[in-house]
């Protein structure tokens, strides 16, 4: 996600990352790494709750999961990963974010 942030960004797009951890690890985590986009620290798993994120303790604890939401709060796509290996890749995330830019600069 850092590599390709800036595609992101000229696509009108905030990447946010939610993970399990509590918001001072995740601030040290976010400084040492100096990552660009938005951390947001979930310790309680109500983002998790909320999207219907998988856990599975067995594969050590949460299961990946993509999503965009539009700005309008609308869950335009979600993939829920079966493992780490389990990802979009950019190149992905990016297509889908071009075409929902083109579906709405036809409405």
């Amino acid at each position: 996600m850092r590599r390709d942030n800036d595609r992101f960004t000229d696509l009108d797009a905030i990447v946010i990352s939610v993970g399990p951890e509590k918001a001072e690890d995740f601030q040290r985590y976010w400084e040492e790494h100096d990552l660009p986009f938005v951390g947001l620290p979930d310790p309680e798993h109500g983002v998790l709750k909320l999207y219907g994120q998988e856990v599975n303790l067995f594969k050590l604890g949460r299961q990946p999961a993509q999503m965009i939401v539009d700005k309008d709060g609308i869950l335009r796509y979600v993939h829920y990963g079966h493992s780490m290996a389990d990802i979009p890749s950019n190149e992905e995330i990016v297509g889908i974010l071009e075409a929902l830019e083109a579906e709405s600069g036809e409405a």
